[in-house]
């Protein structure tokens, strides 16, 4: 289960739209992924699929977090 919860006042900009944007992809992906590790078989095409996914997801991730540092003034130089 994934801890990019935030809190109600975690952001004051037009970056709320965005994250909430990018938390729904995340979470979609994570379904994605679940359906994936529920087979009871996996296929060549289903293993590239779980790698591809997983990737994805860290990418949202990370944007999540790039946009939770701005917000909070702590972006990197």
């Amino acid at each position: 289960m994934s801890n990019l919860q935030r809190n109600p006042g975690d952001f004051s900009t037009d970056g709320d739209l965005e994250y909430e944007k990018l938390a729904q992809q995340h979470s979609a992906y994570e379904e994605q992924l679940k359906k994936i590790s529920d087979s009871a078989y996996l296929n060549s095409e289903d293993l590239l699929e779980e790698v591809r996914l997983k990737k994805l997801k860290l990418r949202v991730k990370d944007q999540m977090e790039l946009l939770r540092r701005r917000s909070n003034g702590n972006a990197p130089h």
